[in-house]
C-alpha cells in the first residue's frame, strides 16, 4: 500500500495528500501514519513544503470528518428512538440508554472529538455520534481542525525528520495502533458485559 500512496502523492502532490487522507477518514484501512510520514519525507525529495502538506493533509480529513458528522446528523437521536420502538426488545436497549449518550456527549462531546481525533479508528469514528448529538458544527470544526492538526503536524515533521529510516518509525506507530485496537475491543466487550449484567 506505501508504494501506491507513494505514487499516488508523486503523481498529484498536495491534491492527492488531499485525497488519501479524506479517504483514510472515510475508509479507515488507509492508515493516515503512512500518508503524513511519506508526505513528509516528499518535503526533502520534492517541491512540497511541510506547510503545504500539513495543510492538505489537515483539509482533507475535515472534509472526511464533516462526510461523517452528516452522516451522524442522518442517524439523529429521534430516528433512533423510532429504531429502537421496533426493535428495542430484541436490541436490549431502551430509550433513556440513547438520551443517557447523548446527554454524555453533549457535555464532553467537544473534548472527545479533540482527543479522539489522536487515536486511530476512533479519529474517523468520532464524528458520527458528533453529528448525532447535535454538537454545534462550528464547535466540531474548531475542536476537529485542532485535533487534526496536532497529529498531522507531528507525523509530518517525523517523516520529514526521518527520511528513508522511517520504516523503525512506521513499526512503532503500528505498534501503537494495534494497542489501541486491543484496548478498544476491551473497551467493546467489557461495556457489552457490563450491560448484560445490569440488564440481568
Amino acid at each position: 500500500m506505501e508504494d501506491w500512496i507513494t505514487s499516488v502523492m508523486s503523481d498529484y502532490g498536495y491534491f492527492g495528500i488531499f485525497l488519501l487522507i479524506l479517504l483514510e477518514n472515510i475508509f479507515p484501512p488507509i492508515p493516515s501514519e503512512v500518508v503524513l510520514t511519506v508526505g513528509g519525507f516528499m518535503t526533502t525529495t520534492t517541491t512540497m513544503t511541510i506547510p503545504g502538506v500539513i495543510a492538505a493533509s489537515t483539509a482533507g480529513s475535515v472534509s472526511g470528518a464533516m462526510m461523517l458528522y452528516g452522516v451522524g446528523v442522518l442517524l439523529d437521536v429521534a430516528r433512533l428512538e423510532k429504531i429502537i420502538d421496533k426493535y428495542g426488545n430484541w436490541l436490549r436497549v431502551k430509550k433513556e440508554d440513547i438520551h443517557k449518550a447523548d446527554s454524555w456527549f453533549d457535555r464532553f462531546g467537544v473534548w472527545t472529538v479533540f482527543f479522539g481525533r489522536l487515536v486511530p479508528l476512533v479519529r474517523s469514528l468520532i464524528s458520527i455520534p458528533a453529528g448525532m448529538s447535535n454538537m454545534k458544527v462550528w464547535l466540531f470544526l474548531i475542536f476537529s481542525t485542532l485535533g487534526t492538526l496536532l497529529w498531522n503536524t507531528v507525523l509530518v515533521f517525523v517523516g520529514e525528520a526521518v527520511g528513508e529510516n522511517r520504516q523503525q518509525i512506521m513499526r512503532q506507530l503500528s505498534l501503537y495502533s494495534n494497542v489501541v485496537y486491543v484496548l478498544l475491543a476491551l473497551g467493546v466487550v467489557a461495556a457489552i458485559w457490563y450491560y448484560i449484567r445490569k440488564k440481568e
